[in-house]
């Protein structure tokens, strides 16, 4: 510490000894745009325009507080959109792979748009990201679509409520409208984030009859779940689901079943928690401060907390489970690209969680361990059960379905680690494939080689041109072949480069397949 202040003094001394203060940079070129509800201004950056911070619905706070997002006012002078919004109230997680710093508030429905600056004769593809972070926590902010701009599409990302401010059901508020939807306010903010694209994105270059919505973990979650709403039919004509899960049992709003309790008695606990009694009004609900309606979930406690349902079926936005949706073919006819990493969650301290896992097959847990070693052990098993239980088995089980309607769908498996780690590690983690999709392996990856940096070329290279053409098929690199159940291949992104594989797991999967636990 003295040795920190004792340097501070000295610069400042310098800093007096006749020094002249450098000249501002002068500010960035204006980029300007006229949507529906007055004129913004963004940025030029490079061959961009960027606007960052342009709100799509009005706040919801005070009476908004668990309502549908709502329109929003009209502006008359240009407004200012160089700066993100606020995040949506969270409590930030220590191992976050993509954190963001930004202040929180209620007033936190903004989204950012990148796009190229020169307009091409032609409107661009329109790409729309859903961060994840387990509907608990996560930003927009974090996730430069810069790379993927300058690749000639148009990108978009925004933030949507989170934990009970965006997942929540109670009888007062269910009583309060009877005529709207209520519980799942995170996914109507979605909703409400596509139709904004769809009326306004042309604004900015790109094509509102071209939209691919892409996300990760609860993001991807989000993407499969959307696919089956009625509500978000026709606002997005491709999509991309990454580590999305799906096999996922969610609540009901009012009705209990075989694997959870209804939403609204989560919300019932949580009001009688925060000293509200049952027949409390909505009024005394929206009173309670943010930090009592935030408490304490994160992505450790968001599954078993008995005050909080997450995201629910509530039989207006989500009509079903979304792999009963995909099974029925009641989901949007799109086409469909999805896949997992090898090694989602592979980690060690996630023992405890493996044993539950394995615990669930029940009397199909000796077979289970047989599938995995053979030879008796269970090395394989801890390693690999939550990954394929969580992640891979039901990216592979969604696209089957998808396929056995006749419609086009591709599988992939992330495997690739960086340079720096091959020789150490044992696959791709949770999230780790993003830094690929966006390719911005340079700014996110520590350490990143070329060889690095030419994968998320790559990687992304393929998201665009699905973005672009409905097929994942760039100029010069491997034939992504469509997925058919009955080949079982996939594009496998090796250490040593895009791949088509035939499924070198089967026997596993196909188990798992045959005996999904409940989680």
């Amino acid at each position: 510490m003295r040795i920190a202040s004792l340097l501070f003094i000295i610069l400042i001394g310098l800093a007096g000894c006749g020094a002249t203060t450098p000249p501002e940079p002068p500010p960035a070129p204006a980029a300007h745009a006229r949507i529906d509800s007055g004129a913004v201004r963004g940025r030029i950056e490079g061959a961009l325009a960027v606007y960052r911070g342009i709100p799509y619905a009005a706040a919801p706070v005070a009476g908004l507080r668990w309502r549908p997002p709502q329109p929003l006012s009209s502006w008359t002078s240009e407004r200012p959109a160089e700066r993100f919004g606020d995040d949506c109230p969270q409590n930030r997680f220590l191992f976050d792979s993509a954190p963001s710093k930004q202040a929180m508030s209620e007033d936190c429905l903004y989204l950012n748009v990148w796009a190229p600056a020169a307009r091409p004769a032609t409107r661009a593809p329109v790409m729309v990201w859903v961060h994840g972070g387990g509907f608990v926590t996560g930003s927009s902010a974090p996730y430069d679509g810069s790379a993927l701009a300058r690749q000639g599409v148009v990108v978009v990302t925004f933030n949507y409520r989170l934990g009970r401010f965006g997942f929540f059901a109670h009888p007062a508020l269910i009583a309060e409208h009877p005529d709207e939807p209520a519980g799942d306010y995170g996914f109507m903010d979605q909703i409400a984030a596509l139709d904004w694209v769809r009326r306004n994105i042309a604004a900015f270059g790109g094509d509102p009859d071209n939209v691919t919505l892409f996300g990760e973990s609860a993001g991807g979650g989000s993407v499969l779940a959307l696919m089956g709403s009625p509500a978000a039919r026709g606002l997005f004509h491709k999509a991309i689901v990454e580590s999305g899960g799906g096999r996922d049992k969610l609540p009901r709003t009012t009705v209990d079943t075989a694997d959870a309790l209804a939403a609204v008695k989560a919300g019932v606990a949580f009001a009688a928690r925060a000293g509200l009694s049952r027949d409390g009004g909505s009024e005394a609900l929206r009173a309670l401060p943010a930090r009592t309606v935030l408490g304490d979930l994160n992505l450790l406690n968001n599954r078993d907390n008995a005050t909080y349902s997450g995201p629910m079926v509530d039989g207006r936005v989500i009509l079903d489970d979304p792999a009963e949706m995909f099974a029925r073919g009641e989901t949007a006819a799109l086409p469909l690209l999805i896949g997992a990493n090898d090694d989602e969650l592979g980690s060690p301290w996630l023992g405890g969680w493996a044993d539950a896992v394995v615990g669930k097959f029940g009397p199909r847990e000796a077979g289970l361990r047989k599938a995995y070693d053979p030879d008796g052990g269970d090395r394989e098993l801890k390693a690999h059960i939550l990954s394929d239980v969580i992640f891979i088995e039901p990216a592979r089980h969604i696209a089957a379905l998808h396929a056995a309607q006749g419609r086009p769908v591709w599988l992939y498996r992330f495997s690739y680690v960086k340079q720096a780690d091959q020789a150490k590690r044992g696959g791709a983690g949770h999230a780790s494939e993003i830094p690929y999709v966006f390719d911005r392996v340079e700014a996110m990856v520590k350490g990143s080689t070329l060889a690095d940096q030419r994968m998320g070329a790559t990687v992304s290279a393929y998201w665009t041109a699905f973005a672009r053409t409905g097929a994942p098929s760039p100029a010069g690199l491997p034939a992504w072949p469509v997925y058919a159940p009955k080949d079982d291949v996939f594009l496998e992104f090796a250490d040593t480069g895009p791949r088509p594989i035939g499924e070198p797991h089967r026997a596993r999967l196909d188990y798992i397949a045959a005996s999904y636990p409940g989680r």
